[in-house]
Parts: C-alpha cells; structure tokens; sequence
C-alpha cells in the first residue's frame, strides 16, 4: 500500500480532477467513502449530471471556510493550504470493500496529524474513491480552531501506518522506507510522459543524468558543464546577500508548463544526494594532491589494462571494508560512502566498458541509485580511492583488455553482494532490495564479459595428465575448496590459468596459496571462475612489472653512453672574448 502525500492550493482544481472523468477516462463512479463532517453537503459523485458543478463548488467552498476566515483573521493567503494523499494497494492484492477504504483514509489522517481521532477541531478532508485499487484523500490545513495542523513528517507517518494496515487487512507487506528516496513522479508528470511517448517522465530523466554526471565530474563547475553539454537546461540559486551559489535546479528542453516556460526540478527535489551541499561533500573531498592526481587523470589517457586493473584492485579493497564484520558507527560511515563511490564506479563503467556491455550495465547503476545512500551519513574521504578508479575509466584508452573488464566486473559482483546484505543487516530494505535488482543486471554483464575468455582458455587446456597434477596442486593448498573448484565448470579454464602462470615463473601451488586468502572463494557459486580471472590479473601484473624493471634497467647505460658521447665544455679563459663579452 503506497501513500503520496502533496500540497496544492487551489481546493476546486483537485476536487475537479477527483470527480472528473480523468485524463484518459480512467476515473470509474468517483464517490466519497469518508469524511471529517458534511451536514447537508451533497456529494458530487452522487448527484444527477446537472447538479454537478454546482456540487462541486460547494464543497470546496465548504472545505475551504476554515483558510478563509485564518486568512482575513491574518490579512494574507495561506500558502500551500491544500493537502493530498493519494492510498493505492499494491498489483495483485484482494479488492477492498468502500468501508475497508474509508477506515483506512481514517488511519491515514489520523496517524498524520490531519484529524486525529476524536478530535472535533480537526481539519476538514474527504477520502474519494474512482478506481478498484486506491483512494485519493484531501484535506484543508486549517483546523476548524484556525491553527495549522501538526503534520511534520506526515509523508514518513503514512508509510508507517500503511505498513500497519498491510498486515492487519492481509495485503502485500512493502518495503519500510527510511525517508532517504527520491520523490517519486506525480500523476500529472507520468501523464505526460505517456503522451509524449517518453520511456521516463522529466524527473526521472534528469535524476539519471544527473548521477551520472556527478560520476563523472572534479567539482560543481564540471558536473554543470556536462549537463549543459547534455541539453540540459541549468538554473543556479544565488545567495541573496553574497551572490554564491547555493543551489541549482534543473530542466529538460521538452518539458514546459502551460505558458510554455521550462518545468525546474532543485537537485534535492531529485534525489537527497543531488543537492549542492551534498555535491560538495564529494566534491570537495580531495586535498590538493588529490586534486593534481585527478587533473592528469581527465587530461592524459591511460593505458585500460591499467584502468581495469586499478579499479578490480579498489574493488577488492573496498569489499573487504564492507566484509570487515564491525558494526561501529564510523565504520558503518565508510561503508556507506563505499556505496556511494560504487554507485559512481558503475555510471562510469556503464560508458567505459565494452559496447555490448553497456545497457546492462546502466541498467545495473540506475538500479543501485536507490541503494547508494541511506539514513547513514557517508564519510565521503573513505572512499576516494574507489571513486578515483572510477574516473579513471573514463580515461583509459581503447585495447584488448577483456580479461581485465572480465575480473573487475567480478570484483564488482561480489562487492554489491556484499553491500546488499550489509544493508540488509541494517534494517534499509528498499536500499537491500535495490542493490538485489541492480546484482541481476551486474551479472548479466559480467557473465557476458566472462563467456569468451574462459572458453578460449578451456579450448586451451593441458594434457590430463598436467590437468590431474595441478588439481593435486589444488588438494593440498585450498582443501576447503577444492571439491567445489573442481567441480565447477570454468575448472579447464583455471588449469589454463595455472599452467600459464607457471610458464611466466608463478608455480601453482605458491599462486593458489596467495589467491586462497580471499573472502570470495566462501560465497562464490562458481570458485574456478574467481580464481581464473584473479590470477590472471596477477599474471598480468607479475609481467608489466617485469617489463618496467627491464626498461628501467636498459636505460641507464643509454643515459650513460650518451653522458659520455658529449664532450664536457671547456672552461672560459677569464680573459677571453665571450668572457669580456658579456655570454
């Protein structure tokens, strides 16, 4: 059952819309089902064609009598005066009768300060019902004594009581939020979406793309100019005393109001996280040095095996953050700012990442939108090293680095396992189960990444006899695993792996003793797999570093060869023609 409280001020507008046909025809015998108190107040939904209107008027002036006689008592409009919730069910829940929907607008305005119970000086509402599967409830804040009601918080208030009422009328139990998401779109905003045939409303769009450039950007100046570089409409707030920015909203091209003027969203109004003020606590993290680094990082391309390979390494670290077992609130801090960096992490992959990996990719970063913050404020410099990984994809230049995406989309699998239960842990179900959602995608694509390289190196699999001494190899240094790694199907392709590196001078068993230390091989379905692509990596790591101490080596007699090649200048006679000349 899902509450959506809202406020308005025009009483007539919102009655209209309730007792109306709908946008689309939608609205089927509109009627009330409960109210405050209406002597002599005809229902709109029940009286004949004719009378309608007429109806109409006079409850909202019946409504609204309260807010007039605060306003000529205080000689100005009330601001905001309309309050509206709208109670749906969930899809597949049983029908609920107009007596089951009228107890449960009594609830709703009662556990939101609206009317409480037995209160005779409550404010005025009405509960409209023109649909199977929800009820509009409206009301007008000011109390029949002329005061404004005590309704903060009133959005969190009617959750917690939906919850309530979900178990005691035997409804689909949702998920307890914790007043950390996003504002979901209205009625009117999904309406037009739909008519002008847009997957998404404007809201929607913009909260997308502005994640995914606060991935991308240094600072606020960045993360502006790539939404302008998008078509982005953007409106900075200014301090009225300094002039500084303290805000920003944003719109779409396409999405215009009546006068045909662009529709503004805050940054808040998106998401808690995209305000400016929690911007800047990302942002601003860096302290100069890191800053520097992250400037040659936007201005240089970098090799992708070592994009990759930097990001698989942050992965790693920042899974066994999350793993470490201790519930302290500093650490639960760090854990989350590893969410948020994760969340960044996957938007850059999402356009740094191989073509056909991308759209599952994006679809497995906007899913984690919803789990990359909660109640938990997030100590943002925990996690900079990750979200440095993160830029640096965006950097690295194109090549034949399949292994390397391959084990860090590994990597990343098993961190956002290891967030989504962390967030279980603590109670943040919406986040937990957005984390779930966005896992489905991850490892789609990371399945997808993986199939080559491990069929090409199952084709390459040595004799039986090599395989049979490597799984011995296996036996004796990981016994805890190794009916598990052999039996699963990418164990050809880890004896590929193994008999590689120890061509490359890694023998098996010193290789197996240092990949056995990791935490994933507990929880992996598939532990071969985990091995290939971690040992790969080091293999990979073992030969650069091999070729960077051979480089370094061979120069030095060249830098000597050439020191000696040029002849060293002759000393000046004090008395000589440069001297007396001045060079």
């Amino acid at each position: 059952m899902v509450p959506d409280v809202s406020t308005g001020d025009r009483s007539r507008g919102l009655l209209s819309y309730l007792f109306g046909p709908g946008r689309r025809n939608e609205h089927t015998d509109p009627h009330i089902v409960a109210a405050f108190a209406m002597p002599g107040i005809n229902d709109p939904g029940r009286v004949p064609l004719d009378q309608h209107h007429g109806a109409l008027g006079e409850l909202a002036d019946y409504l609204d009598q309260p807010v007039k006689l605060r306003e000529q008592r205080l000689g100005k409009k009330v601001p905001q005066h309309v309050w509206h919730c709208p109670v749906r069910t969930a899809p597949g829940d049983r029908y609920l009768t107009d007596g089951e929907w009228a107890e449960v607008a009594r609830r709703i305005v009662h556990s939101t300060g609206i009317a409480e119970h037995g209160d005779d000086a409550a404010c005025r509402w009405i509960a409209v019902r023109h649909a199977e599967d929800h009820i509009h409830i409206m009301a007008t804040s000011v109390r029949e004594d002329g005061r404004r009601p005590r309704n903060k918080g009133d959005g969190r208030r009617a959750q917690a009581e939906c919850r309530r009422i979900e178990t005691e009328l035997g409804l689909r139990r949702l998920k307890p939020g914790d007043a950390t998401a996003p504002k979901t779109p209205s009625g009117p905003e999904v309406a037009k979406a739909e008519r002008q045939g847009r997957k998404n409303t404007a809201r929607v769009w913009l909260r997308e793309h502005a994640y995914a450039a606060a991935a991308a950007a240094r600072d606020e100046d960045e993360f502006f100019a790539v939404l302008t570089s998008l078509g982005i409409k953007v409106r900075p707030r200014l301090g009225p005393v300094t002039g500084e920015v303290t805000g920003y909203s944003l719109a779409t091209a396409d999405d215009t109001d009546a006068k045909g003027m662009p529709i503004f969203y805050s940054g808040s109004a998106l998401a808690p996280d995209l305000s400016l003020n929690r911007l800047r606590e990302r942002f601003g993290l860096a302290d100069g040095k890191a800053a520097g680094q992250a400037t040659a990082l936007h201005t240089s391309r970098t090799d992708a095996g070592a994009s990759w390979r930097q990001a698989d390494g942050e992965l790693r670290a920042a899974y066994m953050l999350v793993t470490g077992g201790t519930a302290v609130d500093e650490a639960d801090a760090k854990v989350q700012a590893q969410a948020a960096a994760f969340a960044e992490l996957l938007h850059n992959t999402a356009v740094s990442a191989p073509r056909q990996l991308r759209a599952e990719i994006q679809a497995a970063a906007i899913a984690f939108n919803r789990a990359n913050r909660s109640a938990i404020r997030a100590d943002h410099r925990a996690a900079d090293a990750l979200r440095q990984a993160g830029r640096t994809l965006l950097t690295s230049s194109t090549g034949r680095d399949g292994d390397f995406v391959a084990a860090a989309l590994t990597s990343a699998v098993f961190l956002l396992i290891a967030l989504s239960e962390w967030h279980a842990q603590r109670g943040h179900a919406q986040q937990a189960a957005a984390a779930l959602q966005s896992l489905v995608h991850l490892r789609a694509a990371q399945q997808h990444a993986a199939r080559p390289a491990l069929a090409q190196l199952a084709a390459r699999a040595p004799s039986p006899q090599a395989q049979d001494r490597l799984a011995a190899a296996v036996r004796a240094t990981i016994p805890d695993h190794a009916h598990r790694i052999l039996a699963d199907p990418a164990w050809p392709a880890l004896s590929t792996a193994l008999a590689q590196a120890e061509s490359a001078g890694n023998p098996p068993r010193r290789a197996l003793a240092d990949l056995s230390k990791q935490r994933e091989l507990d929880t992996a379905d598939r532990p071969a797999e985990v091995l290939v692509w971690r040992l790969r990596t080091a293999t990979a790591e073992r030969v650069s570093q091999r070729a960077r101490s051979a480089a370094s080596r061979s120069a030095r007699p060249v830098k000597n060869a050439i020191r000696t090649a040029v002849p060293a200048p002759r000393p000046r006679a004090l008395g000589s023609d440069t001297h007396r000349r001045g060079f």
